[in-house]
């Protein structure tokens, strides 16, 4: 082969090798790193579920609240679950179900509150054939629509089988039970009433870390306990909430017996739970309950990530 023509097949394959050389480093100029799972995206807004009806058909709803951001890995859900619980004495302690009710709607606006390992569940109103013979409505109710009258403020406490919900749970249950200086009924047996079946049922299938209620008007938080004493966890949320919001820390209810709540249940089967008891009846008392709202969201974040 001449010469000319031998150099010219090294020149051309000098460059067929050159371009095969540049796309590559091209393509590993260009080739996009790994990438890191970001962390789940959260839509906005609660999860609304009716997880049970009432004597009289209505709704029992829960409200459940994810973190604004929270690992992948978990499905944007929190390690720990806490469950907020008003109205179960129904329109007589209706500002506990009001304040169910705001403590939703500061969710709403301040997603960013709730700690990235935290699930929140908010069950406004356990009791709402109670709040209906008070306020005459379902669901939401304005402080105008409450009665005045204390017969029927007082007949609100009861479901419409007449019996006091929160002595109708298995702990040290009676057929019988106090409120007050009254014998009240408490059910033909622990968890004969749906309300009560609904909240066990609940717990059941969220197993939450520690549970909230909300009443009035003791001006208290209260531990709970039933054959077994008091859980650690227990004083714990029951001092970090009283500290912050100013209302009286209590081991345990002292003015009359009670037997059958839904607290002492809890505890019965190794969840914690705490009652707040407001001050009065008529206000929600808002800033003291959201600053130990705030304390029990601090004290799960640090035990979190103490695991």
């Amino acid at each position: 082969m001449p010469l000319f023509l031998r150099r010219k097949e090294v020149i051309a394959g000098s460059c067929v090798l050159a371009i095969l050389i540049g796309v590559a480093a091209f393509v590993a100029l260009y080739k996009k790193a790994p990438e890191i799972a970001p962390a789940a995206a959260v839509k906005s807004g609660p999860t609304y579920k009716v997880i049970g009806t009432s004597m009289e058909g209505r709704k029992i709803e829960s409200y459940t609240y994810l973190p604004a951001e929270a690992s992948a890995q978990t499905g944007g859900k929190g390690q720990q679950h806490l469950a907020f619980v008003g109205g179960m004495h129904g329109g007589y302690e209706w500002n506990s179900v009001l304040l169910a009710y705001t403590f939703m709607d500061y969710l709403e606006s301040n997603p960013e509150a709730i700690p990235k390992n935290l699930t929140v569940t908010v069950i406004p109103s356990l009791n709402p054939d109670g709040v209906f013979k008070v306020t005459g409505k379902e669901g939401r109710f304005e402080i105008a629509d409450v009665s005045t009258d204390k017969t029927i403020l007082e007949s609100g406490r009861f479901n419409a089988n007449g019996v006091d919900l929160n002595r109708n749970f298995d702990c040290k249950w009676k057929p019988e039970a106090t409120w007050r200086s009254k014998t009240v009924s408490a059910g033909g047996e622990a968890f004969s009433e749906p309300e009560a079946r609904v909240l066990r049922s609940f717990i059941s299938e969220t197993h939450p870390d520690a549970v909230i209620f909300w009443h009035s008007q003791a001006n208290a938080v209260y531990a709970s306990e039933c054959e077994e004493g008091i859980l650690p966890a227990t004083l714990d949320i029951m001092n970090a909430y009283a500290n912050a919001s100013g209302y009286r820390p209590a081991i345990s209810f002292d003015a009359y017996e009670v037997a059958g709540d839904s607290e002492g249940w809890l505890a019965s089967i190794g969840i914690p739970a705490i009652t707040v008891e407001l001050k009065t009846h008529e206000t929600i008392e808002w800033e003291r309950n959201l600053a130990g709202i705030k304390a029990l969201f601090e004290y799960y974040d640090r035990t979190a990530s103490s695991f």
